[in-house]
């Protein structure tokens, strides 16, 4: 796959979880419609946003409880960086976080084009809302 290919912006149309454990697969941000967008730029950059579906809104930002704060920042991810792809993976150099322990990595994603799809599997890692060791399955539409 040649790296010109990804330029753009693409739109998180599924994600499934496998548990490694089990083999269960599952909806991975909280059901089957996630809320996500990923651009690549010509420049090497690349900004990542995902939220999990179903996610409650607060009244207002200022009357938030710290358990209301816990849930959304557990249900949610971004982050930017630079980018490489390599024939078929892609790796996240990453700039800013959301959480700042990915700040200063690399993500590795194995990386499929499908027509307009981009599909995505990550290694075995241990998912931040239950610590269950995972492998998730991102399917990106490019958009528009």
């Amino acid at each position: 796959m040649e790296a010109d290919a990804v330029v753009g912006t693409w739109r998180l149309v599924s994600a499934t979880r496998k548990i490694v454990e089990t083999g269960e697969v599952i909806d991975a941000y909280g059901g089957p419609k996630p809320n996500g967008w990923i651009t690549y730029g010509r420049d090497g950059r690349m900004m990542v946003v995902c939220a999990f579906e179903g996610r409650a809104r607060p009244a207002a930002n200022d009357t938030m409880s710290d358990a209301d704060r816990i849930h959304l920042h557990k249900t949610f991810f971004a982050y930017a960086g630079t980018y490489k792809f390599d024939a078929d993976r892609v790796t996240h150099i990453i700039d800013t976080s959301w959480n700042e322990a990915w700040t200063g990595t690399s993500q590795v994603r194995h990386v499929e084009q499908k027509g307009r799809q981009l599909i995505y599997t990550t290694t075995p890692f241990k998912f931040n809302v239950d610590g269950k060791l995972s492998v998730i399955t991102l399917i990106w539409e490019k958009y528009p």
